[in-house]
C-alpha cells in the first residue's frame, strides 16, 4: 500500500495547486476583488519604499516598520530578478514560484517507504485558505527555506544547519527546525554560517541589527492570543484603544506592558521545555531520532512561540502550514491531529483578517468569537503536539511506531501442522555388572 501510494500520479495535485494560485494571483493582481481591506499594499507601497533604500547600500533605519533580520533584504530585493515587470507583479509572480518549489520538495520528500504524499496536499489545500495573504508577504520565500532545512536534515545534515542559518536570518523563526536535529553537524554550520552571514551585512550596510529595538518596543498586536485580555476588557470600560503602531493595529492602554510581559514569560517557559524535551529525549532514546522526529518538534517549537508570541500575523500560518506539511511527509509523524487543527484554523485566519477585520479591531462579539475560536485551536494543536512529541520520544522502552517491530505471523493449520509430541523413550538403565560365581563365592570376573 505504502509503494503504491508513494508512486501515485501528481496529475490531480499540480492541477489543484495550479487552480487555486492562479485564483491567488488573480486576486493580488486585482483582476479579482477579493473583500475587504487591500492586503497588497505592504508590497507596492512599504517592500518597494524599502527596496530604493536597500539599493543604496543601508538599511532603512528612520522605518520602525522595517523590523526583520538583514537577510530580509534579499527578499525585498528579489524582484529585480524580473527586471522586465512592476516592482509589485514581480514580487507575486516569484511568491508563486516559491510556491510551486515547496510543493516540488513536498512531493519528491514524501515518496518511498514510510513516506507519504499527503504532506504535499496539506500544502496544496492549506496554503489558499489564508486568502489573497500568501503572496503579499516574503513569509513562504522563508517557509521555503525552513522547508528545505527539514528534508535536508536525514542525508545533509550540515547544509540543513547552513540553510536553518539563512532561515533565521530572513526572519528568525527557521532557527526553531534545529531543535530535533540529531547531531552536532547542524548545529555547527547553523553558527559558522550565520555568524559569517550577519558579520558580512554588518561591515558592509549600516543598520543590519537596527531591528532590534524596534521589535522590543512593539505592543500587543490585536490578533494575539494576549489581545483577548483587552478585547473583553473593553465592554468592561477599559481606557485603553486600538491604534496603529510599527506596521500593526496593537492595543495600547493600561496594563499593556502587563500582558506584553506575560507573553515574553510564556515564550520563555516554552524555550525551557524545549530545551527539557532534547535533554530528555537524547537521554532515554535507546536509539537515534527517528527520520520525522526534525519535523515534529520543529512544529511544536513554531507553533509554541507562535501561540505565545505578542503578535500572530495571518502569514505566521503559512509557517504552520509548511512545517506540518514536512511532518505529514513521514507515516510515523504523531502530529496527524494537530496539523488538522492547524489546517482548520486556516481559513478562520483569513475570515479575522481581511475579511472581518474591521469586527477584530472594534472587538465586537462576532470578531471576539472569530478570534477566540481560532486562537483556540492554535492553544489545542500546541498541546496535543506537545504532549505527542513528548510521550513518543522521552517514554522509555516505547519504541517510535516506524521501529517498532512487527508480530511474527501465527502458522497456517493446513500449511504448518502443529508438531507432533515426541513418544517417551524408557529410561535408559545403568547396566547392573554381572558376577559369575567363582571359587569360595567370590567373583571370578567383573566383564
Amino acid at each position: 500500500m505504502e509503494t503504491r501510494d508513494a508512486g501515485r500520479s501528481p496529475v490531480w495535485l499540480l492541477t489543484v495547486w495550479g487552480a487555486t494560485r492562479l485564483v491567488l494571483l488573480l486576486f493580488v493582481l486585482k483582476v479579482l476583488v477579493f473583500p475587504g481591506p487591500d492586503v497588497t499594499g505592504d508590497v507596492s507601497v512599504i517592500y518597494r519604499d524599502w527596496a530604493d533604500v536597500l539599493r543604496t547600500g543601508t538599511f532603512p533605519l528612520d522605518d520602525v516598520t522595517w523590523q526583520y533580520p538583514p537577510a530580509a533584504a534579499f527578499a525585498v530585493l528579489s524582484p529585480g530578478l524580473l527586471p522586465f515587470l512592476e516592482y509589485a507583479t514581480a514580487f507575486f509572480v516569484l511568491a508563486c514560484v516559491t510556491d510551486a518549489a515547496v510543493l516540488a520538495l513536498l512531493w519528491q520528500a514524501g515518496r518511498g517507504t514510510g513516506r507519504s504524499p499527503r504532506g504535499a496536499w496539506v500544502w496544496v489545500a492549506g496554503v489558499p485558505l489564508l486568502g489573497p495573504t500568501v503572496y503579499a508577504r516574503y513569509d513562504v520565500m522563508v517557509t521555503a527555506v525552513a522547508v528545505a532545512a527539514l528534508l535536508a536534515a536525514g542525508r545533509h545534515p550540515r547544509v540543513a544547519g547552513a540553510l536553518a542559518a539563512v532561515g533565521a536570518l530572513l526572519k528568525v523563526w527557521p532557527a526553531l527546525v534545529l531543535v530535533g536535529m540529531r547531531g552536532r553537524g547542524p548545529w555547527v554550520a547553523a553558527a559558522v554560517s550565520g555568524a559569517g552571514l550577519a558579520a558580512l551585512f554588518a561591515v558592509s550596510m549600516p543598520g543590519a541589527f537596527a531591528f532590534l529595538t524596534f521589535q522590543r518596543e512593539r505592543g500587543v498586536e490585536v490578533e494575539s492570543l494576549g489581545s483577548l485580555v483587552f478585547h473583553v476588557a473593553r465592554h468592561f470600560g477599559w481606557e485603553g484603544g486600538v491604534l496603529l503602531n510599527y506596521g500593526s493595529m496593537e492595543f495600547l492602554g493600561p496594563h499593556v506592558d502587563t500582558v506584553g510581559t506575560v507573553s515574553l514569560a510564556l515564550s520563555a517557559v516554552a524555550f525551557g521545555w524545549l530545551l527539557l524535551w532534547r535533554v530528555r529525549a537524547s537521554r532515554s532514546a535507546s536509539h537515534r531520532f527517528a527520520a520525522h522526529t526534525a519535523a515534529d518538534a520543529a512544529f511544536v517549537a513554531v507553533l509554541m512561540f507562535t501561540v505565545t508570541s505578542r503578535v500572530i500575523s495571518p502569514q505566521y500560518l503559512v509557517w504552520l502550514v509548511g512545517l506540518g506539511a514536512v511532518c505529514r511527509c513521514f507515516r510515523a509523524s504523531r502530529m496527524r491531529v494537530p496539523v488538522a487543527l492547524v489546517l482548520a484554523a486556516t481559513p478562520l485566519t483569513a475570515l479575522e483578517f481581511p475579511l472581518l477585520f474591521a469586527d477584530v479591531v472594534a472587538s465586537t462579539p462576532f470578531g471576539i468569537t472569530l478570534l477566540s475560536v481560532r486562537n483556540g485551536l492554535l492553544v489545542a494543536a500546541t498541546l496535543l503536539a506537545a504532549r505527542a512529541l513528548w510521550r513518543g520520544t522521552v517514554r522509555r522502552g516505547t519504541p517510535a511506531p516506524a521501529e517498532r517491530p512487527a508480530p511474527s505471523p501465527e502458522p497456517h493449520p493446513r500449511t504448518h501442522p502443529p508438531a507432533r509430541p515426541e513418544a517417551r523413550r524408557p529410561r535408559a538403565r545403568a547396566a547392573r555388572p554381572i558376577i559369575r560365581a567363582g571359587s569360595a563365592g567370590t567373583p571370578a570376573s567383573v566383564p
